[in-house]
């Protein structure tokens, strides 16, 4: 049970929920953006969330869109991991959403959710940082779309009172050879010891991982390593681990060495797959 109560709104337009969010922000009141609720309601049991007012965008139809051009793909935030996965608009995404929570879960889980949630893991980053995708952020200063790398650093760093509306991902990177790859340390459902997500474009691997470090990441000198073409596949593994830009995680999961351990043998599964191509 949640130990304290809020104020529920439901805007229909981003104007009003800019408006509103600033309205109640100067009441003292502390709004929290609100989609699928999941993590909310979880952390609000146990007081690591605490507010006066919700404001759920999932009457915003901007927030709802699920579409597919020549060009592009755009996803809504306040679309549910299990409604984007069934549309499979974007197979890579799809891939990696199969392997978060359970499917109870993610017909409540936003895309926005777990993008901006405060539980590290945020697994739906991973195929968007690989594809150079674009996010569509509303603010007092109006609407704009900048790259997911502008706004990603560890976490979505969001002006305070703006929200995410959309994302925005060119079907060109939708069509590369992708792969991802969630090791556990027991059970099918559970957070990852590490999850791998790698794509290739122009012969060139691209990857990022979630559960390895305290946030998600890309690092384009991992990369380099990674695709040294003078190494052997072992070598080029070696280099890559040594430039991992953080300390390794080491909880009750899995310990810093057996990620180390389940990292090296995944990204040699992901030479494997990659340079002939493949879609695991």
């Amino acid at each position: 049970m949640i130990s304290f109560d809020f104020e529920y709104y439901k805007p229909a337009t981003i104007l009003e929920a800019i408006e509103l969010y600033q309205a109640l922000y100067e009441q003292g009141k502390e709004p929290i953006y609100f989609s699928g609720g999941t993590e909310v309601l979880t952390l609000g049991r146990v007081n690591k969330i605490m507010t006066s007012a919700v404001i759920d965008i999932k009457g915003i139809p901007e927030c709802r869109v699920l579409k597919k051009d020549e060009q592009k793909v755009t996803l809504g935030a306040a679309q549910s991991l299990t409604k984007i996965r069934e549309m499979q608009l974007f197979p890579f995404l799809g891939k990696v959403i199969v392997e978060i929570a359970d499917h109870t879960a993610r017909n409540k889980i936003t895309l926005g959710g777990n993008l901006c949630g405060n539980i590290i893991y945020r697994e739906t980053v991973l195929p968007l940082l690989l594809t150079n995708s674009q996010v569509v952020i509303a603010s007092m200063d109006g609407i704009k779309q900048v790259p997911i790398h502008e706004v990603f650093q560890q976490k979505l760093n969001l002006e305070k009172g703006s929200f995410l509306v959309q994302v925005i991902v060119e079907q060109s990177e939708i069509d590369c050879p992708f792969l991802s790859i969630k090791k556990r340390r027991q059970w099918d459902v559970g957070y990852p010891l590490v999850t791998t997500a790698a794509l290739k474009k122009d012969d060139y691997i691209k990857v990022a991982f979630s559960g390895l470090c305290e946030f998600p990441f890309r690092d384009p000198k991992i990369e380099e390593g990674l695709n040294d073409q003078q190494l052997s596949k072992k070598e080029r593994v070696d280099k890559a681990i040594k430039r991992i830009p953080a300390p390794i995680l080491d909880d009750v999961n899995g310990s810093a060495d057996y990620r180390l351990f389940v990292l090296e043998n995944t990204l040699l599964d992901v030479l494997d797959a990659l340079e002939g191509a493949e879609d695991v």
